[in-house]
């Protein structure tokens, strides 16, 4: 009998918004999911890293979580910093376009 693996569902839930912080060690950053859990860790760019760059990478580590693990697709929203060493970011489900219908006339 040949098994098939089964494919797990995440501990973790999808992603709904980020908070990143700048500190002396490194950039450190905080997922906040839909589910009311959180993962937190460091962001793996170098310490001078400038912060447009740190949220770039921040953006991109959350919208490939959401796709390898969740097969979704989000788009990340920076708001305004209220510090200078802090940023939070909202993450919602991407919208899909779908592709126009053909033209039938003929």
């Amino acid at each position: 009998m040949v098994r098939r693996k089964r494919k797990m569902r995440p501990d973790w839930g999808l992603p709904k918004g980020i908070v990143l912080l700048a500190t002396p060690e490194g950039w450190r950053h905080s997922v906040l999911t839909i589910e009311g859990g959180m993962l937190c860790g460091r962001l793996d760019v170098p310490i001078n890293t400038d912060p447009q760059d740190a949220r770039a990478a921040a953006a991109r580590m959350v919208t490939k979580l959401a796709r390898d693990f969740h097969d979704t697709d989000v788009e990340v929203s920076w708001d305004p910093p209220e510090e200078p060493w802090s940023w939070t970011a909202q993450v919602t489900l991407a919208v899909a376009t779908e592709p126009a219908p053909p033209d039938t006339e003929g």
